[in-house]
C-alpha cells in the first residue's frame, strides 16, 4: 500500500480524473474524452512540475474536499475556482494558477467554479489509476477509463505511485477569458436549413440550457427550421459538431460525445473556441461566426502558440 493517498471527504458534483484523452478510437465508438479545457489542463501539470499529459483531477460546479496523507507534494489548482488549504489549525485562501505545497493531515477544500464550469487540480507526482486504451480519462456515460469508469465517490482513497522530487513553487498570471461569439464553420448538412434557418443561427442569440455536461451542450432560442428532413442516416460525429433536431435547438458535441448521430449538422464549432466554449454556464449567452476552414485553422494554430508561450514562463 502506498504511504502517499488523497482521502475523499466531499466527492463534488462531477469530478473525475482526466489527462489528454484517447486517440484512434471512434471507429469503435470510443470517443475522445479528456479534459474539457485543455489549456488549464496543461497549465495545472507544468505548475507542479509535471509531464504534460499526465492524470489530473477535473471537477465541475463544486469541486472536491480532499484530505492529503503522506510526504510533503506540490499541487495547483486551475481554472476561475474558489478554494482553500487547511494546514492544521491555519487555512488559508487558494489563488490559482500557483502551486502550493502539502503535507501529511493537509486538506483542500474546492468550494467552487467562479462564474465557469471546469476547474483542475493538478499533483506533482503520479496518480496510481488504471489505464485503458493508454489513457485515464474517465467517460461516465461508458463507464470507461480508470475508477471503473465512474466519477469519484465519498470515503474514496486515491493513491500516489510516486512524488516529484522538484518541489519548486510557480506562478503565472493568467485570466480566463470569457466569449460570446463561438466561431464556426458549415457542417455537412449546412443546406438541410431554411434561408431563415441559416440567418437565425448567424445572427440570433442562444442560451446554454442546463441540460449540458461532458457529452454535450443543448441551447436554446429561436428554432432553426430544416426544410428537408430532421433526420438523417447515423454519421460519425466530431467533437464541437454541431446537431439540431426536430424540436430546432442546436446541440453542440463535447469531448465524451457519441461517435455517431443521427440530427442533421449545421456546423462545427473551431478549434481556438472550444476551452472557453465549455466553460459556459447555463444561462450563458451565445452568438455565432462564421469562418472557414482555412481561418479557423490558423487560428488554432495561434492559440497553441500562445498556450505554449504562457507554459514557458512558468
Amino acid at each position: 500500500m502506498s504511504s502517499n493517498y488523497l482521502d475523499i471527504i466531499r466527492p463534488g458534483i462531477n469530478t473525475t480524473f482526466q489527462d489528454k484523452g484517447r486517440d484512434h478510437l471512434y471507429h469503435i465508438g470510443i470517443p475522445f474524452s479528456g479534459a474539457m479545457d485543455n489549456r488549464n489542463y496543461l497549465i495545472a501539470n507544468k505548475l507542479v512540475n509535471n509531464n504534460l499529459d499526465s492524470a489530473v483531477i477535473e471537477f465541475a460546479y463544486q469541486g472536491p474536499h480532499i484530505k492529503y496523507s503522506g510526504e510533503k507534494i506540490n499541487c495547483a489548482i486551475t481554472g476561475d475556482v474558489i478554494f482553500s488549504i487547511k494546514k492544521k489549525d491555519n487555512e488559508i485562501e487558494g489563488n490559482c494558477y500557483q502551486s502550493y505545497q502539502i503535507e501529511n493531515g493537509d486538506e483542500i477544500n474546492i468550494i467552487s467554479t467562479n462564474k465557469s464550469v471546469y476547474g483542475y487540480l493538478a499533483l506533482g507526482g503520479e496518480l496510481d489509476l488504471k489505464f485503458q486504451w493508454n489513457s485515464c480519462s474517465i467517460n461516465t456515460k461508458a463507464n470507461i477509463g480508470s475508477n471503473d469508469g465512474k466519477k469519484l465517490d465519498v470515503g474514496q482513497r486515491i493513491n500516489l505511485k510516486k512524488i516529484n522530487s522538484n518541489k519548486d513553487i510557480k506562478k503565472i498570471n493568467y485570466n480566463n477569458t470569457k466569449i460570446e461569439n463561438i466561431r464556426v464553420m458549415r457542417g455537412t448538412n449546412f443546406d438541410y436549413f431554411s434561408e431563415q434557418g441559416k440567418q437565425i443561427f448567424y445572427e440570433k442569440e442562444f442560451i446554454v440550457s442546463k441540460l449540458s455536461d461532458r457529452m454535450g451542450m443543448r441551447l436554446e432560442g429561436p428554432k432553426i427550421e430544416n426544410i428537408v428532413n430532421t433526420n438523417i442516416k447515423s454519421e460519425g460525429l466530431i467533437k464541437g459538431v454541431i446537431q439540431v433536431p426536430a424540436d430546432g435547438n442546436p446541440i453542440i458535441m463535447l469531448s465524451d460525445h457519441g461517435t455517431v448521430g443521427g440530427y442533421p449538422k449545421i456546423g462545427v464549432v473551431a478549434s481556438v473556441d472550444y476551452d472557453r466554449l465549455v466553460q459556459m454556464v447555463p444561462g450563458s449567452k451565445i452568438k455565432f461566426k462564421e469562418i472557414n476552414l482555412s481561418d479557423a485553422e490558423t487560428l488554432f494554430k495561434l492559440y497553441e502558440m500562445e498556450t505554449q508561450n504562457l507554459l514557458s514562463q512558468i
